[in-house]
């Protein structure tokens, strides 16, 4: 088992879903529910379904494309994701 790649993809998805919007969803979910341990089963579930679709569709893409010119995709994809929510922000001043 390769406990860096663990403890990297670990720490990469807590820290990039701290805050996010499915965490303020689970949240008030839990807050307005009589049964929070639900809630929790639901949302772990959900992240587990989603964190799978993202892993064996990356693994099945990457058969086809190198490595490298996946991680170029993915950078320029989170670059113009980053410039439309930075023009966004600015046409609202």
């Amino acid at each position: 088992m390769d406990w860096q790649l663990l403890f990297l993809s670990f720490g990469t998805i807590f820290l990039s879903e701290l805050g996010d919007k499915s965490q303020l969803a689970t949240l008030s979910l839990s807050g307005s529910s009589t049964a929070p341990r639900f809630v929790f089963i639901g949302s772990a579930a959900a992240l587990l379904l989603a964190s799978s679709i993202g892993v064996f569709l990356g693994d099945s893409i990457s058969v086809l494309l190198p490595t490298r010119l996946l991680k170029a995709i993915a950078a320029a994809l989170f670059a113009i994701m980053a410039m439309r929510l930075f023009m966004e922000d600015t046409n609202a001043e």
